[in-house]
């Protein structure tokens, strides 16, 4: 009998071979797969679990408190917004990301939105499918070389839009008040305040974590403060926007549009009036997909898992240096 569980809380991959590959060379661990949908199912077939997989099953405090053996929750993706970190510290349960899966992938989705907003293909194409033809539907257009482009965040996501849209000439800005300034300018951007940045940006692109304190960071104040030719890309999380806000900004043409991988309610209401918006893409969250991002996050989530069970540190842990305060002061 192995000596640990990993346990696999729910998943929605075609097959779970990365991580059986990973866990199979560590003969200490046995890995079990489940797809829990509930607190209850979560407790009463993973509460024993030393390490848990997770992707959206709940992972909140009456989950936590009820863990037995749990060592770290291992979320697949870069958000850990699902997790109740404060809860699983108290624990000395360490919470893990995978912080550079799909950074290439969600860069190019970031990319193709605002490419899509400047040319105006959403309202064009709508257009032509409606039987017209002509550039009137388009006007006024501007020049995207110039044009000022505000990152909200300049993580590792960012940092490689800037990177990738540098030959494009553009003024970039940046609101991220956790970024040492020497290195945005090292990387051409400048940082500035989050109502500059709202005031100033052609684009407004969002790339920071979905906390407590960014939760509705995109309200009606926040629009209302925007260019009116201006246009908000999100590939971020959707609890950053208020949508209702954002629906009144853009049905009172204070902003030009918006492109959205994410939105506050996932699957989004069929009733939604954002779906009937020409100036508006929505797609399913998937900015961060590829074959090859699956296999390396699930690749790396069970290499995590096998790194703790050996008695290493994390390789990411979001509260890795809270609990190792925990450790020494005892």
């Amino acid at each position: 009998m192995a000596k640990y569980k990993i346990v696999i809380t729910d998943y929605q991959y075609e097959t779970i071979q990365p991580q059986i590959d990973v866990v199979s060379a560590f003969p200490d661990a046995e890995l079990i797969a489940l797809q829990c949908k509930t607190e209850e199912e979560v407790v009463r077939l993973a509460g024993d679990a030393d390490i848990l997989l997770n992707q959206y099953a709940p992972m909140n405090a009456c989950v936590i408190e009820q863990l037995k053996n749990c060592k770290a929750i291992i979320r697949y993706g870069i958000g850990v917004d699902t997790v109740d970190i404060d809860a699983a510290t108290a624990r000395g349960i360490y919470v893990c990301n995978v912080p550079d899966y799909g950074v290439d992938e969600t860069s190019n989705q970031t990319i193709a939105m605002i490419l899509a907003m400047a040319r105006k293909l959403p309202i064009i194409h709508a257009d032509v499918r409606r039987g017209n033809w002509g550039l009137s539907i388009g006007k006024p257009m501007y020049r995207f070389a110039g044009s000022t482009l505000g990152f909200v965040g300049l993580g590792r996501i960012a940092s490689a839009v800037v990177e990738k849209l540098r030959p494009f000439s553009l003024h970039m800005i940046a609101y991220d008040p956790y970024l040492d300034p020497a290195k945005a300018e090292e990387m051409g951007v400048k940082l500035v305040d989050f109502d500059t940045l709202l005031r100033t940006s052609d684009y407004v692109t969002i790339h920071c974590p979905a906390t407590a304190e960014n939760r509705h960071m995109f309200d009606a104040e926040a629009f209302g403060k925007m260019k009116k030719t201006a246009y908000l890309i999100n590939c971020a999380r959707g609890a950053i926007v208020d949508t209702k806000a954002l629906i009144d900004a853009l049905e009172q043409e204070k902003i030009a549009g918006a492109a959205l991988d994410v939105i506050e309610k996932e699957p989004i209401e069929k009733d939604n009036p954002l779906l009937a918006m020409d100036n508006v893409i929505i797609v399913s969250h998937f900015g961060g997909y590829s074959e090859e991002a699956i296999v390396s996050l699930q690749t790396k989530a069970a290499q995590e898992a096998v790194n703790i069970l050996a008695g290493n540190r994390p390789y990411n842990a979001v509260n890795g240096k809270q609990i190792h305060e925990k450790q020494i002061n005892g």
